[in-house]
């Protein structure tokens, strides 16, 4: 392009034209970097209005910038580089706030930071800037604001919570063919994250299917945010995962599908005791147990295991489960009828008094009832009643 002399120059200016005038900025690549790095963190407190802050509670990017924000501070040559741009205050080491870079070493905390700290000279150097993409889906992801109708998702939320503490639901790696569904939930930067709703599909600029969702976050916040960017988030988190629906394994079944892992078999018993009170109730008195072996081999011993009342036994109803922590799944199904627990002591092959835990005066089928239940994942909102012979809500009638 043709020089312009300061007469061209005015003239241009009268018309409205700017000159773009090419500046040489003298600085390495390496340079250069650390101020796109910096300039993501000046962005984000453009945004918020606060600085990045460390903490589980805090969006995986903003920790991520706060990481970066400290080591900059800390780093003489970085902060004499960046002075002139901190418009913000942002470099004032007084004001750095407790984060990872005491708890770290220079090698762990400048590899979060992307900064090759084998290389001779290349203490500052980041090594890699997001692209124009991955900076579009970091703001999506930091971009929340309150969700206005919360009360109707926190039982949501609460349910999820309790589904895992019991063994009904589990949570698994986010990897790259993982999917984003509305209905479903994930774990992104620690928070429990919903799909609420998805609107219709589109082709993205390169080709891919993507489509516009409205998250909700545990923490009372919410996102209008596209997919791929939530999937990109997912993946890069190292925490990412999702949570599996109960559906997704079945808990009982009589096979399992593809990709099911195998936890065991609830089985139901009944006493072939003469003992009066076991042939009294012997219509209604089973014992339920969970088990990862063959039934039969355990109870092959019946009559010499005062567990088994010393007695033989029948078994009337057994139950394939997958995907579920057997030991927490029989704690709640003895909470569930621990109303109904048979109090008897039987004496052992020695005479030793033994008070069997697993028998419950409980009919067959509120059994199976009860094993609906745990596959639609309601039980845990029952109890079973001994006077109505039946499962009634937990603290209700």
């Amino acid at each position: 392009m043709a020089d312009f002399t300061d007469e061209d120059d005015a003239l241009l200016e009268e018309l409205g034209v700017e000159v773009e005038t090419k500046k040489q900025s003298g600085r390495t690549p390496r340079e250069e970097r650390i101020i796109a790095g910096f300039e993501d963190i000046q962005r984000f407190v453009d945004q918020h209005g606060h600085p990045p802050q460390h903490g589980e509670d805090r969006d995986i990017f903003e920790r991520l910038y706060a990481v970066r924000l400290d080591r900059l501070r800390d780093l003489e040559e970085c902060r004499s580089l960046l002075a002139p741009l901190d418009r913000q205050g942002l470099l004032d080491v007084s004001s750095s706030p407790m984060g990872f870079s005491d708890e770290l070493d220079d090698d762990q905390l400048l590899s979060q930071l992307g900064v090759d700290a084998n290389g001779a000279g290349d203490i500052g150097e980041l090594r890699h800037v997001r692209s124009a993409a991955e900076k579009r889906a970091a703001e999506e992801i930091a971009n929340r604001q309150k969700c206005e109708d919360f009360d109707q998702f926190k039982p949501l939320f609460e349910r999820v919570q309790k589904d895992i503490s019991l063994g009904l639901r589990q949570t698994r790696r986010f990897e790259r063919k993982s999917e984003i569904a509305q209905g479903r939930f994930y774990i992104l930067g620690g928070q429990k994250t919903y799909v609420a709703a998805m609107e219709e599909p589109f082709s993205n600029e390169h080709g891919n299917i993507d489509a516009r969702l409205r998250v909700i976050f545990d923490n009372g916040t919410e996102s209008n945010l596209l997919m791929r960017s939530l999937q990109k988030a997912l993946q890069q988190d190292p925490a990412g995962r999702r949570i599996i629906e109960p559906s997704a394994g079945p808990l009982f079944a009589d096979a399992n599908e593809e990709g099911d892992e195998a936890s065991g078999i609830v089985y139901v018993l009944r006493s072939k005791s003469d003992h009066p009170t076991v042939a009294a109730h012997r219509d209604v008195l089973h014992k339920i147990g969970v088990t990862g072996g063959d039934v039969k081999q355990r109870v092959a011993n019946a009559k010499l295991d005062p567990t088994f009342l010393m007695a033989e036994v029948e078994i009337v109803a057994t139950y394939e489960l997958y995907n579920v922590n057997r030991t927490k799944l029989e704690n709640l199904i003895h909470r569930v009828f621990g109303a109904a627990q048979l109090d008897i002591e039987i004496p052992d092959r020695f005479g030793n008094p033994v008070v069997p835990r697993e028998w419950f005066l409980v009919p067959l089928f509120v059994i199976d009832e009860a094993v609906e239940r745990i596959k639609d994942g309601t039980i845990t909102d029952y109890t079973y009643d001994p006077k109505k012979a039946a499962l009634v809500r937990a603290g209700g009638g």
